[in-house]
């Protein structure tokens, strides 16, 4: 069961597409182009502003999503693939607790059967609806036996080295997310930790220092890989976290050095957490290599190589300022994530971990399942769901929000000057 950690506030606030196989269309090739209509109805509206009330507006959605999920059986690959999509648009963007309660045998029937048969994409979109699955039903029993049941078969795809690399990756993602949702015991996380640490540890140095070679696919399994062991991390047990520093954070300095920015941050974000949780225990801890992981993130936060792309640079210097942040001053980050009348707040590695990997994995549903869904309000201690009453009674006049905003500029700004005032002594 997903847990939070006490948090102790401190000072200051990323696969191509396999190519699917080659399919011979039988007569029953018009029931997927007949499914494509019914997903269309099924698909929320790009800027994902109102995903829950574009569904509620399709009357029949309930029968539609039925024939999505009895298309997963049909013999055209390409038709599975469509209904499978279906499905992942109607569990992301609707909270239907009550509807996949009733069918959660089929389901995961269904996503088992094309994880088995199907191969690249299919098999990506079955694992991603097995972690939405798992993401509806919540923290208990019936996630639990639904990740037993389908854990044996996520790992084999995982670990098929022949295998399609979005289908490993999102095995990775979605078997990490599965276990963060659904185990009961710390030892089947400790497990399905071990389990994707020997595929992203490949991307580790030799023993003679050089960095191994890797196509931009495998690197994009490792990257997926680490991101969801990061997310295991972070529901770890302290016991477990001094046993793994030692081990792990040389290692993953290593991977700073990685020609892939994807990797390179995922790698910064996983050391940033490492030393959030282990200062929780230990307010001074450092690493015995820390002036060296200093030196090597301050020219990850201030890269300036025209060699790399400019969006690279960019998300690599966004990210590793607020890495650099947290091992040089214990500075955790902080972002405010607005969904309707509400707020959360992501105060710490935690957290942002927590909810960049739900959000990877629902995209656009990810406010409505906050707004709606027990189990994400559960883990972002937001309480019990809001009535609207409730939610009226939390919406700012347009006076409050202008006080509010002008406040908040004035703030910023005495930070900012202060910060320049800072910089401008240092340089005489």
């Amino acid at each position: 069961m997903p847990r939070n950690r006490g948090k102790k506030k401190t000072k200051g606030g990323r696969h191509s597409a396999e190519v699917s196989e080659d399919e011979t269309f039988d007569d029953r090739a018009s029931v997927a182009s007949s499914r494509q209509s019914d997903h269309d109805s099924l698909t929320p509206t790009e800027d994902g502003a109102d995903v829950g009330d574009e569904m509620d507006m399709t009357d029949d959605f309930e029968e539609k999503l039925k024939d999505f999920i009895d298309g997963t059986t049909q013999k055209s690959a390409k038709g599975r693939q469509i209904c499978l999509e279906g499905i992942k648009k109607a569990l992301s963007t609707r909270y239907i607790y009550d509807f996949v309660m009733e069918r959660k045998a089929t389901l995961t029937d269904c996503f088992e059967r094309c994880l088995k048969k199907g191969k690249g994409e299919e098999q990506a979109l079955a694992a991603v609806d097995a972690a939405l699955l798992c993401c509806q039903l919540g923290a208990g029993e019936e996630s639990e036996a639904v990740f037993n049941e389908l854990k044996s078969t996520l790992t084999k795809v995982l670990q098929d080295k022949n295998g399609a690399s979005k289908a490993r990756a999102s095995c990775a993602m979605a078997l990490c997310v599965c276990c963060f949702i659904a185990a009961g015991d710390m030892l089947v996380v400790i497990e399905v930790m071990n389990l994707v640490e020997s595929v992203f540890k490949a991307s580790y140095l030799k023993g003679d220092g050089s960095s191994p070679s890797h196509s931009p696919n495998i690197t994009a399994i490792h990257t997926a890989a680490l991101s969801a062991w990061t997310l295991l991390l972070s529901i770890s047990p302290q016991s477990h976290i001094q046993a793994m520093i030692s081990t792990h954070l040389p290692k993953l300095a290593e991977l700073l050095r990685s020609d892939d920015v994807n990797l390179r941050i995922a790698s910064g974000e996983a050391i940033a957490l490492f030393y959030e949780l282990a200062r929780e225990q230990d307010q001074s801890f450092d690493d015995d290599n820390i002036e060296s992981l200093k030196v090597t993130l301050k020219e990850l936060a201030t890269d300036s190589n025209k060699y790399r792309a400019k969006k690279d640079r960019r998300q690599q210097r966004s990210s590793f300022r607020d890495v650099l942040r947290t091992v040089e001053d214990n500075e955790l980050p902080y972002e405010l994530i607005k969904f309707g009348s509400e707020t959360l707040e992501l105060d710490s590695w935690v957290r942002k971990t927590q909810y960049g990997a739900l959000r990877d994995m629902l995209g656009a549903g990810m406010n409505l399942h906050l707004k709606q869904n027990e189990l994400f309000r559960e883990i972002f201690d937001l309480g019990a769901p809001l009535t609207l009453a409730d939610s009226k009674a939390l919406k700012l006049s347009k006076f409050e929000r202008h006080m509010y905003n002008s406040a908040a500029f004035k703030a910023r700004t005495l930070t900012r000057g202060k910060q320049r005032d800072t910089k401008n002594i240092a340089s005489y």
